[in-house]
């Protein structure tokens, strides 16, 4: 068990029976807070972010009660009558990360809901929590914003979380979708750490050695990011394939990165490491016990979590449809997005095509999968 300053939940709000109890926070798009309103009390249905006195546009951040004392950040963007769609974020990560603008999500007719991983952002910590345990957070979060069915998608450090609402919430999941994600740490068969990079390599080796150095590491690298949001893209930098270079030197996606992490360990680095242990841990499901349909899509140049990662979990996941791309790599997910977000809400459409992917990358595993081969 790693202690590194977990946060407690109070219980003070915790209500007795009925729907878990929600906080909203009115937090101005500049990231501090301007006021609470305990309750539960939704955000407007409007589906626009509500104005300060001044006229400055406020994003709104629901608190929701876990049911174990926890309190989990959510937000949500998009059409309030379209397709509801998690987007599970990657690790270091948090609910503010990259997504599409609003009106290519009202375009699309998807509601997107995003939250922090406990640990994350405004989210409190689980200890010893589980890749499965993000089901559970999913479902409590989807009962108190009243919605009966959704899709996933997870990315990155978010796709074996995906996986989980897969494996676990069949009755309430659509369609989950994981991107460029990780296989279990015990992947019987895979090298899992070939064609990885030498920064990842070192970190999930320390997650298996010495557990205390790599807590001590990865606070020291949340300072950082308190101190200089923009330092981690720096330091991955030199590792960075040509294609996730091209992805990560647009200004405006740099910077939204630098603040996706800055909220990731505006509290300290203790999601950040409880990520690190679960991916190497037991997951908590097993991937044969999946039975909803599962896209799984992978730049083919990735060198954080590479695509024999994906290409393993197709082969156990019954039916998934894998898709690798040439010429992207891991950041590319990030441009894949509305395109993933196009098949999941349009669950009559029974090919990737029909949102607009391209055919799979790889001739054996296509067959098998329905797709023709590229």
């Amino acid at each position: 068990m790693v202690t590194t300053g977990g946060r407690r939940a109070s219980g003070r709000d915790r209500p007795s029976g009925g729907h878990p109890r929600t906080a909203v926070l009115a937090v101005p798009f500049g990231g501090e807070r301007c006021q609470s309103e305990e309750g539960t009390a939704a955000a407007p249905r409007s589906g626009r972010p509500p104005r300060s006195e001044g006229g400055r546009r406020r994003r709104v951040v629901r608190l929701i009660d876990a049911g174990d004392g926890r309190k989990l950040a959510v937000e949500t963007w998009g059409a309030p009558d379209g397709m509801p769609v998690f987007l599970l974020h990657g690790t270091p990560g948090s609910r503010s990360g990259p997504r599409p603008r609003d009106i290519v999500l009202h375009r699309l007719g998807v509601r997107l809901i995003s939250y922090d991983r406990p640990g994350y952002g405004r989210s409190d910590r689980q200890p010893g929590r589980t890749v499965a345990d993000a089901a559970r957070d999913v479902e409590t979060i989807a009962t108190a914003l009243g919605v009966e069915r959704f899709g996933v998608v997870g990315r990155s450090g978010g796709g074996p979380h995906a996986l989980a609402c897969a494996a676990r919430l069949r009755r309430r999941v659509v369609r989950v979708a994981a991107l460029v994600s990780l296989a279990p740490g015990d992947a019987d068969g895979l090298d899992w750490y070939g064609g990885m990079n030498d920064s990842n390599r070192r970190e999930y080796r320390t997650t298996d050695d010495d557990v205390d150095f790599l807590a001590a590491d990865l606070i020291d690298r949340a300072k950082q990011i308190q101190e200089d949001p923009d330092s981690l893209v720096r330091r991955l930098l030199p590792e960075l394939e040509r294609a996730d270079r091209r992805v990560v030197e647009d200004v405006g996606l740099r910077r939204l990165l630098g603040q996706t992490y800055r909220e990731a360990v505006r509290l300290g680095a203790d999601g950040w490491i409880d990520d690190v242990l679960a991916f190497r841990r037991d997951w908590g499901f097993e991937l044969p016990a999946i039975r909803v349909p599962v896209l799984l899509w992978h730049g083919a140049e990735d060198m954080f979590s590479p695509v024999g990662h994906t290409r393993w979990l197709a082969e156990r996941i019954p039916g998934a449809l894998l898709r690798v791309e040439p010429g992207l790599a891991h950041f590319g997910a990030v441009e894949i997005l509305p395109r993933i977000l196009a098949w999941i809400a349009e669950p009559a459409a029974s090919r990737p095509e029909a949102a607009g992917l391209r055919t799979a990358a790889d001739p054996g595993r296509a067959a098998a999968s329905g797709l023709p081969a590229g």
